[in-house]
C-alpha cells in the first residue's frame, strides 16, 4: 500500500510538473506566435481574437510591402556582417585574454581582472559620445563596418566566462606541455581551445544577441541606408515609411519576425551545446 501511495504521489508531482511547465511555455511562446499570425494579416486586428485570424484573412503580402520598402535581403546582410565580426573578434580577444588571466603568472594580473570587472558595470551608452568622436572624427570609419564593429570587439564578459573554463581544466596538462617545450600560443590552440568548446558555444551566443538587435551605435555611424542593419532600418521604416503604407502594423510585424528569426534558429540549434558545461570527461585521468 505504501510503495502503491508513492507511485501515485510521484506521478500526481509529474503531472502537476507537466502543467506548469506547459503554462510556462505557453505564456513565452505567445508573444512570438502573436507576432508571427499578425504578420500575415491581411487588414490588422489588434484584439486578442487576432490570435485566430479567419483563414481568408492569412496574406503574405506584409513581407512584399516591407521588402520593398527597406530591402529585408540587405538588412540581413549588414546585420550579419555586423554581428559576426563583433563574434569573431569577442572570440579571439576573449580566448587570448581568459587564457591569459587563468593560466599565466604576471604582475598585475588580479588588477587587470579587477578593471575588467569594473567595465561591466558602466553603461555603454556613457562611452557613446567619446567613442563617436574618436571613431567617427578623428578615425573618419562613419559608414563603414568597422566602425560599427570596434566599440564591441572586446566583451567583458566573454573574457570571463573563457577566464573560469579555463581554470577548471587540470594545471597538470598545461605544465606537461610547458616542460616538452611548447609555446602558450600551441598549448592554447591544440589543448587548451579543444577543451573549451560548450564555452565558445556560450560566448557565441551571449554575444550574437547583443550587436544582432543594436540600434543606436549603428544609426549614429551609418547614414548610408545601404550598410545599415536591419534593426535600424526597421526603426527608420517606422518613423518615416509606416504610415504611407496600407497595413504598417502588419509590415513591421514582418519585419520583427524576420530580424528574430535567425537568432531563433540559432539557438535551437546550438542548445545542446550551450547547456553542456561538462568539460571534465573531455580529460583522462
Amino acid at each position: 500500500m505504501r510503495a502503491d501511495s508513492g507511485v501515485e504521489k510521484r506521478r500526481n508531482l509529474g503531472v502537476r510538473s507537466f502543467i506548469l511547465l506547459a503554462l510556462g511555455a505557453f505564456v513565452f511562446l505567445f508573444p512570438f506566435y502573436y507576432m508571427f499570425i499578425g504578420s500575415l494579416q491581411a487588414s490588422p486586428d489588434t484584439s486578442v481574437s487576432g490570435a485566430f485570424p479567419n483563414p481568408g484573412n492569412i496574406t503574405g503580402e506584409n513581407y512584399d510591402s516591407i521588402n520593398g520598402s527597406i530591402n529585408l535581403f540587405r538588412g540581413l546582410v549588414n546585420s550579419g556582417i555586423f554581428t559576426g565580426g563583433v563574434i569573431l573578434f569577442t572570440v579571439i580577444f576573449g580566448l587570448l585574454v581568459g587564457y591569459a588571466l587563468a593560466r599565466m603568472q604576471f604582475r598585475g594580473r588580479g588588477a587587470v581582472f579587477g578593471l575588467m570587472l569594473l567595465v561591466q558595470v558602466i553603461p555603454f551608452q556613457l562611452l557613446q559620445i567619446p567613442l563617436y568622436v574618436m571613431i567617427v572624427r578623428d578615425y573618419g570609419l562613419a559608414d563603414t563596418y568597422i566602425g560599427m564593429i570596434l566599440p564591441f570587439a572586446i566583451n567583458s564578459t566573454a573574457v570571463f566566462v573563457f577566464r573560469q573554463y579555463f581554470l577548471q581544466l587540470p594545471s597538470t596538462l598545461f605544465e606537461a606541455a610547458r616542460i616538452d617545450g611548447a609555446s602558450e600560443l600551441r598549448i592554447l590552440w591544440q589543448i587548451a581551445i579543444p577543451l573549451v568548446r560548450p564555452a565558445i558555444v556560450t560566448a557565441i551566443l551571449l554575444t550574437f544577441i547583443g550587436p544582432w538587435n543594436e540600434f543606436l551605435w549603428p544609426f549614429l555611424v551609418t547614414k548610408d541606408q545601404a550598410l545599415q542593419p536591419l534593426a535600424v532600418s526597421l526603426a527608420n521604416y517606422i518613423s518615416n515609411v509606416a504610415a504611407t503604407s496600407a497595413n504598417p502594423f502588419g509590415a513591421i510585424l514582418a519585419g520583427a519576425c524576420v530580424l528574430a528569426a535567425p537568432a531563433v534558429v540559432l539557438f535551437i540549434f546550438f542548445q545542446r551545446q550551450f547547456i553542456s558545461t561538462n568539460i571534465g570527461s573531455s580529460v583522462k585521468g
